[in-house]
């Protein structure tokens, strides 16, 4: 089973960009364990993500108890996000803008757009030989 990408389009602009940038920037006493917090938070996701997939899958198969798997994942997922998204919009991103430029953060944001659109072509691409291998 895929994943929808939402993790790892998610993951991948804060991780890959934005953290990676603020990593040289001397972060506070305050910041530095809020973002090394949110990466861990990204593993456990990936993780919930990736037991869903592979419960999916298994239940695909036919094993009935792997439904069950799948659930309770994702209601983990359910009530993981919000509050792991609340730290980031309300505290952590406000408090990272301070660490830059009003043009470096605008290459930033052009860094996401890139990103975006790289994580999109990724995906049709995929979706294109999925069809393919079909006929």
């Amino acid at each position: 089973m895929r994943t929808s990408g939402v993790p790892e389009a998610h993951h991948g602009k804060e991780e890959d960009i934005l953290f990676a940038e603020l990593d040289g920037r001397g972060l506070s006493i305050d910041d530095r364990p809020m973002m090394d917090e949110l990466v861990a938070d990204h593993v456990y996701s990936r993780r919930l993500v990736g037991g869903v997939a592979e419960a999916n899958e298994r239940y695909r198969l036919g094993d009935e108890d792997a439904r069950a798997i799948v659930v309770a994942r994702l209601r983990e997922l359910r009530d993981f996000y919000p509050g792991h998204i609340e730290t980031e919009d309300k505290v952590f991103f406000p408090a990272a803008r301070a660490y830059f430029t009003d043009e470096e953060e605008a290459r930033l944001l052009e860094r996401f757009r890139e990103f975006d659109m790289t994580m999109i072509h990724r995906r049709y691409a995929a979706f294109v030989e999925e069809l393919e291998q079909w006929h």
